[in-house]
This record gives structure tokens, C-alpha cells and sequence, in this order.
């Protein structure tokens, strides 16, 4: 009888893992997605669920009544709350968990970032420092930086704001990752960016713009990822396999 595991998802990393973890012969994959946006990164194979289970006590009963063997979180690195649950879950079905957590960006020689905790201290470090700011936190931020009137914003997220969400002066652009050195290098000039707001958030998909902002000099107001549990991680889709194969 087939394992079944249990992917929080809605990454592209998430979605890669549900193809390696379905080529196990003993491995039945279930991915779920929180359903935040429109066109989120649904894995290829496997089943797959959309929407929250309602804090740790609904995912506990989720990992019961499926039941389900293996637990992997390889949701954002920003997602804390739904780390947070997963690991209280994990722990009290007594369910096998991982976190799949990338990397985080590193500073480099030439980098000009100022670190921040949070958006509203986000908002605060452009005071004063900036007039037109390039911002990539999301739509979910947007209302933090909605009182900052003498700046100007582009704004860049995958989906729309919800309506009557209160968003800064500016223009917003909707795409997604991943994005060519070159045109987010000609996106900070068309615009005439002088700043950059950026969640920490690693990978390949957005770190161009860093490049850009390096090579032209622009600093960038970098945002923190906020704490994980202490529970075992890996880096990579090769480390989560490693793992999902020696819990057979």
C-alpha cells in the first residue's frame, strides 16, 4: 500500500518536488495550495486541494483523516503562518515534517541594501531616502507604504490587489517571475527608480532585479524573512527526496 505525502505548495519548488515525489513507486502525492493566487504554481501530477484547513488544529485533522505519512512544507519562505501551523500539526499526529527552505539572497560586494524586519519599518527607511521606489513585496503589503504620499510607486505583483485595499500613488504591473537581467535593468531606468523594496525571498525568479540595482547603484530596502520552527530542513528538491526516501 502506497505512502501518502502531503505538500504545502503554491511554489515552483513545491510544484517540481510533486513530480519527483510521484516517480516513487511507494509514494502517493497530495499538494495543497492556499489559493492566494490566481494562477499559482499547480503541480503536474498528483492530487491537489485549494484552500486553508483552518489553523494547526484543522491541518491535525486533515493529517488524521487522510491520513497521511509524510508531511513537507515547501511553501514561501514568507508564509509563516502556515509553517507555524504545520509544525504544531506535524508534531502532535506525530508525522514525519520537513521544510523545504531556499536559500536566502546573500550581500555581495557592491550591494546596497538596508535590512529591515517588516513592512511598515520598510515604509519608514523611504522616508526621506527616496522619490520613486520600485516595489516588489506582493499585493498582500501593498496598504503599508499607502500613507507615503511624496513618493512615487511601481508596483509589481502577480495578481490585483483585493478591492478597497488601500495601495500607494503610482503604477501597478502584474507578471511573473522569472524576469531577464536585462529587463528589469531597463524596467529601473524607464521608471527612473531610485529605491527597491524586496522581500528576501531567494531563488532564481526575481534576483535580477538585485543584479540591476547592484550594477546601477540603487539601493535596496531589504525585507527579513521572519522566524521558522526549529524542525529539520534542506535546501533543495534533491535534499527533500533524499529525506521522503529514507522514511520508506
Amino acid at each position: 500500500m502506497k505512502k501518502r505525502l502531503l505538500i504545502l505548495g503554491g511554489t515552483g519548488d513545491a510544484a517540481e518536488l510533486a513530480v519527483r515525489a510521484s516517480q516513487i513507486a511507494e509514494i502517493e502525492v497530495v499538494s495543497s495550495l492556499a489559493g492566494r493566487t490566481q494562477q499559482p504554481f499547480t503541480p503536474k501530477t498528483g492530487s491537489v486541494r485549494i484552500g486553508g484547513f483552518g489553523g494547526a488544529a484543522g491541518l491535525a485533522a486533515f493529517l488524521l483523516d487522510r491520513p497521511i505519512d509524510f508531511l513537507i512544507d515547501a511553501t514561501h519562505p514568507f508564509a509563516a503562518q502556515i509553517s507555524a501551523n504545520a509544525a504544531v500539526a506535524a508534531a502532535e499526529c506525530n508525522v514525519p515534517y520537513l521544510m523545504l527552505v531556499r536559500p536566502a539572497w546573500e550581500r555581495v560586494e557592491g550591494d546596497r541594501w538596508i535590512d529591515v524586519a517588516g513592512h511598515s519599518e520598510a515604509a519608514r527607511a523611504l522616508l526621506g531616502l527616496s522619490q520613486r521606489v520600485f516595489l516588489t513585496i506582493g499585493r498582500q503589503e501593498l496598504a503599508a507604504f499607502a500613507g507615503l504620499d511624496a513618493i512615487w510607486f511601481l508596483m509589481r505583483a502577480i495578481d490585483p490587489p483585493a478591492l478597497n485595499t488601500p495601495i500607494p500613488n503610482g503604477k501597478l504591473l502584474l507578471a511573473r517571475g522569472p524576469f531577464s537581467l536585462e529587463d528589469e535593468r531597463q524596467l529601473l531606468l524607464e521608471y527612473h527608480i531610485d529605491t527597491i523594496v524586496s522581500k528576501n525571498s531567494g531563488g532564481g525568479a526575481t534576483y535580477a532585479k538585485i543584479v540591476a540595482a547592484r550594477e546601477l547603484g540603487i539601493p535596496v530596502v531589504m525585507v527579513q524573512r521572519p522566524p521558522i520552527a526549529d524542525v529539520e530542513q534542506v535546501a533543495d528538491v534533491e535534499g527533500a527526496i533524499a529525506w521522503l526516501v529514507k522514511q520508506l
